[in-house]
């Protein structure tokens, strides 16, 4: 049985890995968590001991597979939460992912999937993310950030909902998943790094 901060702890692993293939720092962990150094690295080391994580001292740390395998039922219960948020109760896409982040930690499996089953089965969250399915799997993602892409036309495919500002300004302006983007762009360099696309030429 893990604890909520451990819970915290492998979710954030999964969210900062998921979008950029990069290796992850203690100290990129605890901005992303908004914790010392310290307090990071002793959970590190408790979450590596019970084989959860891989860690390289003063270097870096990743999921193990059992380690994944829990990160991504966090996440699973995240994003069910933040569509049954949105599609049963009318909040915003903006005002999900608090609510979310509290809930995810008090119901059961069995509840998550009743509301999986409620909810028609969805693919994706409300910003556009996948939704791991009861196994843990995942479809597999092309899509790419808007800063990278080269072509003239894309498909949103998801946006980053670290920024609820940018998601209110975003739905204003139609900038949602599904939406067609035209190139050049108006956003600036931050606001399309907040947005993963695909080609709309492709199929």
């Amino acid at each position: 049985m893990l604890t909520t901060s451990e819970e915290d702890y492998l979710k954030a692993l999964y969210t900062l890995t998921e979008w950029d293939d990069t290796e992850v720092s203690t100290g990129v962990l605890a901005d992303q968590l908004g914790l010392s150094p310290a307090s990071v690295t002793s959970m590190i080391q408790k979450l590596a001991g019970k084989g959860l994580v891989s860690h390289v001292p003063r270097k870096t740390v990743a999921l193990s597979p059992s380690g994944r395998r829990e990160a991504l039922r966090m996440v699973r219960r995240h994003r069910l939460i933040e569509t049954f948020l949105r599609d049963e109760l009318g909040y915003g896409w903006d005002e999900v992912h608090d609510e979310a982040e509290a809930l995810e930690h008090t119901v059961s499996d069995r509840f998550i999937n009743a509301l999986d089953a409620r909810l028609g089965h969805p693919q994706h969250d409300p910003h556009g993310d996948a939704i791991p399915s009861a196994d843990g799997t995942l479809p597999v993602s092309e899509a790419i950030r808007l800063d990278r892409f080269s072509g003239d036309r894309a498909i949103i495919d998801r946006i980053s909902d670290e920024d609820p500002e940018f998601l209110r300004r975003a739905a204003i302006q139609g900038l949602v998943p599904g939406a067609l983007i035209r190139l050049p762009h108006q956003l600036n360099f931050i606001e399309a790094s907040l947005i993963w696309v695909r080609n709309a030429h492709s199929k």
